[in-house]
Parts: C-alpha cells; sequence; structure tokens
C-alpha cells in the first residue's frame, strides 16, 4: 500500500511537469536572399555581382541570443506572445567553419510575430548591403582588367585572361598553369586607403579551382617602404567543379599597421606539388569595407 500510495503520487507529479511545461515554436529558417539595396552607389548593386555566401543564420527573439545554425534549419525556441525575431546574415570567415561570423555589411532580416506555442513560423530571409558600404570591385564586365600581372615574380606565360563564356555571372577572370609556367601574381590596379582602428574590412571572391589559391596584401607606409602580408588560402577541394565564395577578414592587419598609408590586394597562385596542370576561374572580387 505504501508504494502504492508513492506511486501515486511520483505519477501526479510527472504528468503535472509534462502539462506545465510550455510547447516550444518552431523557426524553419530558409537560405538567404541578397538584394540591391535601392540605392546604387556603384556596380554592388548590379545583379550579377549581387553573389554571396550567407551559409549561416544567427538569431535573436527579443533581444536574447539563441544560437547560429548552418541553413537552412528548423530549431525549436521556448517562446510566445508578441516577439521581435531577428536573423542576421553569417559567414564562415577566412573560408573555416569553426568561426562563424554575421556579415557586418548587411542588414538584418527582422519581423515581429505573435508566437503559439507548438507552431511552426517559416522564414525565406532577405537582406541587402547598408548604404554606407564601400567597395572595390572587379567582375571582369569592363573592357580592361584591373588585376595587375607582377611581371618580376610570375612565368612569361602565366596570365589572369579575360572569359566572356560559361559564366554564372558573366565574364569571369581564368588563370591556366603548366608545370613551365607554374606562377602568376596579381594585384589591385592601384593601391587604396582603407579604414583602421577595428573598422571591418573584406576582400572576397568567387572561384572555381583545381589549385590552391594566396591572399595577400601589401602596405605602402610612411617614406616608400612596403610589407608584405600574407593572407588565407583557398584550397581546391572539391576538384574544382563547383563555384564557391570566400570571405578573407583584413581588419586585425590594417588596424595593427600605424604606419600604413594604403594597401593593396593581390592573388598568388603557385602550381600545386605533385600536379603537372591546373585551372583556376576567378570572378567578383571585392574590397569592401564602410
Amino acid at each position: 500500500m505504501k508504494y502504492l500510495y508513492f506511486f501515486v503520487l511520483l505519477s501526479f507529479g510527472l504528468s503535472s511537469c509534462v502539462k506545465n511545461n510550455p510547447l516550444p515554436v518552431w523557426l524553419e529558417i530558409n537560405n538567404w536572399t541578397l538584394n540591391a539595396n535601392g540605392a546604387p552607389a556603384g556596380t554592388e548593386n548590379d545583379p550579377k555581382v549581387l553573389t554571396h555566401n550567407f551559409s549561416d543564420v544567427w538569431i535573436y527573439v527579443d533581444g536574447k541570443v539563441i544560437g547560429v545554425f548552418e541553413l537552412p534549419c528548423k530549431i525549436p525556441v521556448l517562446a510566445s506572445g508578441t516577439c521581435k525575431v531577428l536573423l542576421y546574415p553569417a559567414i564562415k570567415n577566412n573560408g573555416m567553419a569553426s568561426t562563424k561570423k554575421i556579415y557586418p555589411f548587411a542588414e538584418p532580416f527582422e519581423t515581429t510575430l505573435d508566437l503559439a506555442e507548438g507552431e511552426t513560423y517559416t522564414f525565406n530571409p532577405t537582406t541587402r548591403y547598408y548604404g554606407s558600404t564601400k567597395f572595390w570591385i572587379e567582375d571582369f564586365d569592363e573592357s580592361s582588367i584591373k588585376i595587375i600581372k607582377d611581371l618580376e615574380v610570375s612565368n612569361q606565360n602565366a596570365n589572369l585572361v579575360l572569359e566572356t563564356t560559361g559564366g554564372p555571372w558573366g565574364n569571369y577572370g581564368h588563370v591556366s598553369l603548366t608545370s613551365t609556367d607554374s606562377l602568376w601574381v596579381g594585384a589591385q590596379d592601384e593601391a587604396k586607403n582603407l579604414p583602421k582602428s577595428g573598422a571591418e574590412v573584406y576582400l572576397e571572391f568567387d572561384y572555381k579551382n583545381t589549385n590552391s589559391i594566396l591572399t595577400g596584401m601589401i602596405e605602402y607606409q610612411f617614406g616608400g617602404a612596403t610589407v608584405d602580408h600574407g593572407g588565407y588560402t583557398a584550397s581546391a577541394k572539391d576538384g574544382g567543379t563547383a563555384w564557391k565564395k570566400i570571405y578573407i577578414d583584413l581588419k586585425e592587419v590594417i588596424s595593427n599597421t600605424p604606419n600604413g598609408l594604403s594597401y593593396k590586394q593581390y592573388l598568388r597562385i603557385l602550381l600545386d606539388s605533385g600536379k603537372s596542370s591546373s585551372e583556376v576561374f576567378i570572378d567578383n572580387i571585392k574590397v569592401v569595407h564602410f
């Protein structure tokens, strides 16, 4: 009898806990769409260069951080009633999945909903660049290429050539390497002033490659001195069959170069060890900052 009494009390307690626990709402979030911002400030509003790799979403509900999730996703959230939902586009910083970061130049998707327990709410989030964003862009759609070959180090027949057919966004650049012409280096056509003091600055580009690509930056200092800052490597992980996009974070380097007057981004492509030839295709090269 004593054990039966205990069982009845336990059963009552468990059923009370289940009954009193609220059901979550479900947020189902699909992939991002990047739109033009409606106030053209350059070719960044051309649909052909509005490419992105916002692979993740950073979620806030009523000012509380829910977390960052790879898209598409469906996640439970303990919330109900009128709630403000903020979705921020997030990237793999420097191409690394372990360093996901809110993309600083794109607006969040914002909505206010009356959330009901147990219901699913689906989002197709859109974003656009902040109007104050500044760009340097090489999209290969002009008559001349703004990436200049370094003749002192590049092999004679290793060149960045303009391709006009078969690209997903129009024209694009192509570097072909062989065992005899195994190195190409190219840099921006002009050095640019870039903000310091912790300001966000990114180098971004779309690429398809059977060979690794090294990014770097030349710092031009007071007095004419230069410093070469090596960057990150975009490797050929998928056999070079698909276009990808990478975001290279330049903030730390630029903000820690107090003598730097201006900067040039460069790309260095050296034939990978063990290969007799390789191909690199590149498009929509951008330097982005406020």
